[in-house]
């Protein structure tokens, strides 16, 4: 089962949003801190309105990379939504990560109705800078 696969189904288990939310702070809580080195303002996703870090690395240089990405942030439940856009998005080819309908998943876990306008607008931000580095990749 794939992470993304597991935190879905994770999801569809927890029926009470405070629980879910205990969930996402656990997410966060499994990501490799960033060096004090990638916590640098061309690693800061802009339109969040906590900092969020976003480091990528790519396998392949030719044609459709695969690409990966790390990512912190400085508050607890932004940095769980780091946690599921990077099992959504990191180890697939730039293509697959051009083509993934984020807007899509988010619907399917229910989690912009449930989060402050200013957390999910910092959600497409990260999922935007994401696909901008797919298509940088793949050009």
């Amino acid at each position: 089962m794939t992470p993304l696969q597991q935190i879905k189904d994770d999801f569809a288990f927890l029926d009470d949003w405070e629980d879910r939310y205990r969930y996402v702070i656990e997410l966060g809580r499994t990501l490799d801190p960033l060096t004090d080195d990638e916590r640098v303002d061309q690693n800061k996703v802009q339109g969040c309105a906590s900092q969020v870090w976003l480091v990528s690395r790519r396998d392949g240089s030719e044609g459709d990379p695969v690409l990966h990405f790390r990512g912190d942030s400085d508050a607890h439940i932004v940095k769980g939504l780091v946690a599921i856009a990077l099992s959504a998005f990191s180890g697939r080819k730039a293509s697959e990560i051009e083509a993934f309908d984020a807007s899509n998943l988010f619907d399917e876990l229910g989690l912009v109705e449930h989060l402050s306008q200013q957390r999910a607008n910092g959600l497409r931000s990260m999922v935007a800078r994401i696909k901008g580095e797919a298509e940088r990749a793949a050009a």
